[in-house]
């Protein structure tokens, strides 16, 4: 199944990192290096599913996340960051994320991914 991603992160080695582990060839991917960015791009590309670094410049990840719920809220977001503090966590869960993960240790994004297309394939 073709999904729709939108990567946002400053950094360009992330970005292209979690193309290459989530996004198949079919997949149709945006990436933007800051919040802004990515919230002028959303509306006309509307992803099926969005990773957003903590860190990205412009408005926070979290009122951007907030804002993306409001607008989109199909759309399935994940945090990343370097970070691994509580209220990070805490802040990404109370502003719509699907799940919150650390950069050295990303596999479990791969897991989600994964598991939505597989579910997205079953018809009960």
């Amino acid at each position: 199944m073709a999904m729709r991603f939108m990567i946002i992160s400053p950094i360009e080695a992330t970005r292209q990192f979690i193309r290459q582990m989530v996004c198949t060839p079919v997949d149709t991917v945006v990436e933007c290096i800051s919040n802004d960015e990515a919230m002028s791009a959303i509306n006309e590309f509307k992803p099926d599913f969005m990773t957003i670094d903590v860190e990205t410049p412009g408005k926070c990840a979290f009122e951007t996340m907030r804002s993306v719920r409001m607008a989109h809220p199909r759309v399935r977001m994940v945090c990343i960051s370097a970070h691994d503090r509580a209220e990070l966590r805490k802040a990404a869960n109370e502003a719509g994320a699907a799940g919150y993960f650390i950069k050295d240790n990303m596999a479990d994004l791969y897991l989600m991914v994964a598991t939505k297309r597989l579910l997205s394939r079953l018809h009960f």
